[in-house]
């Protein structure tokens, strides 16, 4: 991958010529290799620049001022957003471009890794946090269950016992119906006795 800047050798402007000294001076000192594509004497290259530089970054006036920075055919920005990822340290994501080691850019997204890292771990013990909530509302509703299970088997044994209550309460005991056998006994000799002295004292008159 090859970073191409657009530079106009012989523009009359001073800023201009400023602002592609600064680009150019920066990669030269980062040894970061680059193309300078000089738009002044060629105009390949100057319609090629204004025709792939994105419609919001061209002026009202449609026509890009250099320097315009591009990784092969990506275009990565202009001069302000060069001096913006360089007072970033950033510069190398601005350019599409691998940060060698040891650089501050390095430095940051090693940081940002192990914040991300820390961020997914934290994710990982809150999973694991409600995966045990989760269990433990499952034994919670198993005990549940079981509960209600267990309570029609003590009401069945409830009704399985008035029954026999009703019928004890219902059937007189033995020592009552003898009693009451005993009495039924009693009242037959007592009129079988009555009968039989009737019948005495309607003999008697007919002896005399």
């Amino acid at each position: 991958m090859v970073i191409k800047v657009f530079v106009a050798t012989s523009s009359g402007s001073t800023a201009i010529k400023k602002k592609q000294q600064e680009v150019v001076g920066f990669l030269e000192a980062n040894k970061i290799d680059f193309q300078q594509m000089d738009i002044a004497g060629d105009e390949d290259n100057r319609k090629w620049m204004r025709e792939n530089v994105p419609g919001e970054k061209k002026p009202q006036n449609g026509i890009p001022l250099p320097p315009q920075i591009f990784n092969e055919e990506r275009y990565c920005g202009d001069f302000e957003s060069f001096f913006s990822a360089k007072e970033e340290n950033i510069i190398y994501s601005f350019l599409g471009l691998a940060p060698p080691p040891g650089t501050k850019e390095t430095e940051k997204s090693d940081a940002k890794e192990e914040k991300s890292d820390a961020v997914e771990e934290k994710s990982e013990g809150t999973e694991e946090k409600s995966e045990a909530t989760e269990e433990k509302s499952e034994a919670t509703e198993e005990k549940s269950e079981a509960v209600e299970e267990t309570e029609p088997h003590t009401e069945d044994k409830a009704d399985e016992g008035a029954p026999e209550e009703a019928q004890s309460d219902q059937a007189p005991s033995e020592d009552q119906q003898e009693s009451k056998e005993e009495h039924a006994a009693t009242g037959e000799e007592e009129e079988k006795q009555e009968e039989e002295e009737g019948n005495e004292e309607v003999e008697e008159p007919e002896e005399s």
